[in-house]
């Protein structure tokens, strides 16, 4: 794995200009400076992204990284208001509604990228999924361990394991654990088993739509879904190969490389570049057994070796906590929503736009005016909302930024 991470940092290393790196502190992006420090002469400049609130700031690691390689370094620190602020540029790239905030300050970073002189960085996307980084992968772990025993009380307090890097962990309550997390607990079989417990909690933004809106919604609903077409001997795979099959198709195509990835960087023109999507190296993880990639609760095992004795050991051993950004809270100022917020949510530009229906929308509002908006599903569904509302305005009517 260390031969091919090594040709595949230098392949993507060649270009007619300086190419940079993102550092964000993970072991991810440590580790791909860490292959360009030891493998190459190419000078070191990296870039990170750092927030003002600590459940999302990661300076502490990057800056670990930034001393143990002695890189030239620039970080942006963004706030809440900024992304706030920032939302409709971002909808303006996407070109299409997102469910979160994160790839504002990556877009943010993109332009400090720019600004630098630089127009291409190495990342770390991709390695969650070809070597199992997310807690998603563990969720469907520990459940098929627990369908083994659904009466059991002590399997699903695994879940207790998960999670720790949240101020409002889901795992806190052993009722909504049990409630939640074991829901269709005994499919094992269906494709998408590790997700179901996303899904549901994602498409409570069914209940903002429109009743002509829902009424589509269903019909296609009938019409296709997720799984008409799987690869050939799909179900003999493992359940740990089944999930990251899912996961690369939905949320790694879908979002990570265009909303999250691709559009926010050709914003300012910077082209990003993968590594861990090396093809080589996915076929390489690809053909493991999943105790390489998963063992116990312990991710990315594999990739952890190999990188193991270019890194300092807390990087290697840190838990694994995903890039996230500040939401719902990012469009209010003190407890008032943004101007262009509260326009775009009010009744009657709902109501006009035909989407969603004008008092659930104001009730979710009122809650995330409020700061009573704490969990995934309330956050999502009002990005989400804003996100389609903003896309209306601007290429549905036709009025620009």
């Amino acid at each position: 794995l260390r031969e091919l991470l090594v040709d595949a940092v230098r392949l993507q290393l060649r270009a007619d200009v300086p190419v940079g790196a993102y550092l964000s502190g993970g072991l991810d992006s440590s580790g791909i400076v860490s292959l360009v420090r030891k493998y190459t002469s190419n000078p070191l400049r990296t870039f990170s992204v750092a927030f003002d609130d600590p459940e999302f700031d990661e300076r502490e690691h990057q800056q670990q990284m930034v001393r143990h390689l002695g890189t030239d370094h620039t970080t942006i620190v963004c706030k809440r208001r900024d992304i706030g602020d920032q939302f409709p540029k971002l909808i303006w790239h996407t070109e299409t509604p997102v469910l979160r905030t994160a790839p504002v300050p990556l877009m943010l970073l993109s332009g400090l990228v720019r600004q630098a002189g630089y127009k291409v960085v190495l990342t770390g996307e991709g390695a969650d999924e070809v070597f199992a980084g997310y807690d998603l992968f563990k969720e469907g772990k520990i459940r098929r361990f627990w369908a083994s025993q659904p009466q059991s009380r002590w399997r699903p307090a695994l879940f207790g394991r998960l999670y720790g890097y949240l101020r409002h962990s889901p795992v806190g309550n052993a009722a909504y654990v049990r409630s939640h997390f074991g829901q269709d607990l005994t499919n094992v079989g269906d494709p998408g088993y590790a997700h179901r417990t996303r899904w549901a909690t994602t498409s409570r933004l069914f209940n903002f739509f429109s009743r002509d809106v829902q009424a589509v919604l269903r019909q296609q609903a009938q019409q296709a879904t997720p799984f008409d077409a799987l690869p050939d001997g799909f179900g003999r795979w493992a359940g740990l190969s089944r999930d990251q099959y899912v996961e690369a198709k939905t949320l790694l195509c879908g979002y990570l490389l265009c909303s999250q990835g691709d559009r926010v960087a050709m914003a300012h023109s910077v082209e990003g570049r993968f590594p861990f999507l090396d093809h080589r190296v996915i076929e390489f993880a690809n053909a493991l057994p999943p105790k390489y990639k998963l063992r116990g609760l312990q991710e990315k095992v594999v990739l952890k070796d190999a990188l193991r004795d270019l890194l300092p050991a807390q990087i290697v051993n840190r838990v694994k906590q995903p890039y996230r950004a500040p939401d719902a809270l990012s469009f209010f100022d003190q407890g008032k929503p943004l101007p262009y917020v509260g326009e775009l949510l009010d009744p009657n530009r709902i109501r006009s736009a035909g989407y969603f229906e004008p008092d659930a929308v104001g009730r979710l509002l009122e809650k995330c005016r409020a700061g009573r908006a704490i969990g995934f599903g309330d956050n999502m569904a009002f990005v989400g909302i804003l996100s389609t509302m903003l896309l209306h305005q601007q290429f549905v009517q036709g009025k620009p930024l």
